[in-house]
């Protein structure tokens, strides 16, 4: 069965034809990074606007790689959530319209669902039943996995998601937007020690996440550094610019340190606590190296093993939505007449593979 996948939940077009027996045909992606830079994040109306803009050419550039045409497309799988409600609409009214004129089953997926089944991609998947940390912009959640459709929250954030305190810490230390990946990069140059963060609610028992508390000390730090460094050089303007770079460098890997040491923490209680030997990591921040890193070195310790994708399919992408919506519509399920996206959806909503039917 051959599905296209169309994902567009926020800033990011992402179009892929899938196989069930060849595996991954082509894909292709659009960011709009350079659209949304100057506003400091993302602007929803713009976002769908693009999306508008450049589906349906990427859709054809991904035909042309796979040497396929519209009638070689069997199914049609797009993001119905969660997301940006136009963002959204975009895809599912184009997959849906596609799907109609095709006479091709459709099915809409749920984003994070496509998240937690990216590693499914490699040429070494992981076996069912694992634990799946996912940590994307807006969601980190830990997760038992049994099955396709079969997931039991064990935990997640109590207020901002991991990718969401990099974006903002990005933003602290005066980076460009998104800030996630440039405080990585400044995290590099740093020198591990210099600055201390809390590695919070690691104190105590349970597998939640808060990173409200870290995104205070990091300002409190900057505030504290930026006054220091005021007093000794006598600048005139006490913005983030007075902050010399080594400095700032070195609170991006305390903030870095910080936040991996915390997920070790809690990928361990949930490996002990659920007593699986298989751990996965999945979305955007599951690309950074020093959390493969040092959740490599847990599940070693552990006598465990770590899976995630290849990076380009760690953020949003159409892939991970083409080969979701495969399984499902494999499994018989397919969507009603009724559009229907959810801009909030809750992961453990989801029924197991092959008890959906017709939505």
């Amino acid at each position: 069965m051959r599905v296209l996948g169309i994902e567009t939940s926020c800033d990011e077009t992402g179009i892929a034809l899938y196989d069930s027996e060849r595996g991954l045909l082509a894909d292709s992606l659009y960011s709009q990074v350079a659209l949304h830079e100057r506003f400091g994040g993302v602007i929803p109306e713009l976002a769908s606007r693009d999306h508008i803009r450049k589906t349906l050419p990427l859709i054809q550039e991904v035909l042309d790689k796979a040497g396929a045409t519209l009638a070689d497309i069997d199914g049609i799988a797009y993001t119905a959530g969660p997301g940006l409600i136009g963002a959204l609409l975009v895809g599912a009214s184009l997959g849906r319209a596609l799907g109609m004129a095709l006479e091709v089953p459709t099915i809409g997926v749920h984003h994070m669902e496509g998240h937690l089944l990216a590693p499914m991609l490699e040429d070494t998947p992981p076996e069912f039943p694992f634990v799946a940390l996912l940590v994307s912009g807006g969601h980190t959640q830990l997760v038992r996995v049994d099955g396709i459709g079969r997931y039991r929250l064990l935990g997640e954030s109590l207020d901002d998601a991991a990718g969401e305190a990099f974006d903002k810490v990005g933003k602290m230390l005066g980076l460009a937007y998104p800030g996630g990946p440039r405080v990585a990069a400044l995290a590099e140059k740093g020198t591990p020690g210099r600055f201390e963060f809390p590695r919070p609610m690691t104190n105590r028992p349970g597998l939640e996440f808060s990173f409200s508390g870290l995104k205070t000390a990091v300002r409190n730090t900057l505030a504290e550094e930026r006054v220091r460094q005021h007093a000794d050089h006598g600048a005139r303007n006490m913005d983030e610019q007075d902050i010399d770079e080594q400095t700032r460098a070195d609170i991006a890997r305390a903030f870095e340190d910080a936040v991996v040491q915390t997920f070790v923490i809690k990928c361990r209680r949930a490996l002990q606590a659920t007593g699986l030997k298989s751990l996965i990591i999945a979305g955007g921040v599951s690309a950074n190296l020093r959390l493969r890193e040092g959740l490599q070195g847990m599940v070693e310790k552990e006598r465990s093993r770590l899976f995630y994708a290849k990076p380009r399919f760690c953020t949003d992408n159409g892939a991970m939505i083409a080969y979701a919506g495969c399984q499902r519509l494999l499994a018989g399920e397919t969507e009603g007449l009724a559009l229907d996206v959810r801009p909030r959806w809750p992961l453990e909503s989801l029924s197991p593979l092959g008890q959906g039917g017709t939505r």
